[in-house]
């Protein structure tokens, strides 16, 4: 067990991790090579809807259950979920050895539009800048978005900047999460020329 989960399961590009605290119990199924199916229940609306757009565009398979405490508030259940997805996709990738590495995306949505650059090669670390004008997206706090992004890079060993404008903070969030899905979608492509990792070094992270 790591500090973030519990790896119950894993295969070829596919993991299903847990994770149990006095605070939240939540696993996640998530497989590499899907085709965008999901069946995601957190108890936030509004953060399930951004999940669903990232795996969409990803063309992940993610299976998300989780509870939490909400009667205090949202924190603790998007913040651990962040943490154990990127988890999932940590252990799917394995060594990392053969993928492009790099992926980068940009989505408009309306008046909208944001860009994401990632890079799955293992370094965490998160640069966002997203705007918002409000403070909450349905019962999900707009402050929550950018921890909840850079606590799925560091656990996923993914580094990624993302920004983004627009008048409308639903369009803009949820272009965010496309285009975080689409670059991902990009990053972990195996690309069959690689015979090794995608680094001039011979090793990733």
């Amino acid at each position: 067990m790591s500090s973030i989960g519990t790896v119950v399961a894993s295969g070829d590009r596919w993991a299903t991790v847990t994770r149990s605290t006095k605070e939240t119990q939540i696993t996640v199924t998530l497989r590499l090579d899907g085709t965008g199916e999901t069946n995601i229940e957190t108890g936030v609306g509004f953060f399930d809807h951004l999940l669903n757009s990232l795996a969409h565009h990803a063309l992940f398979d993610l299976d998300i259950d989780a509870t939490g405490d909400l009667v205090i508030d949202e924190h603790h259940t998007v913040e651990d979920v962040a943490l154990v997805v990127g988890a999932a996709l940590a252990q799917a990738l394995g060594d990392r050895s053969g993928i492009a590495r790099f992926g980068d995306a940009a989505v408009p949505m309306d008046e909208a539009v944001a860009t994401a650059v990632v890079d799955v090669g293992g370094r965490p670390y998160a640069v966002v800048d997203l705007p918002f004008r409000g403070k909450r997206a349905g019962k999900l706090p707009l402050e929550l978005i950018e921890h909840v992004l850079e606590s799925f890079a560091r656990a996923g060993g993914v580094t990624l900047n993302i920004k983004g404008r627009g008048r409308n903070d639903h369009h803009l969030a949820e272009a965010a999460f496309k285009a975080l899905g689409r670059s991902l979608c990009a990053a972990v492509t195996v690309d069959p020329r690689r015979k090794g990792p995608a680094s001039t070094k011979g090793a990733l992270g």
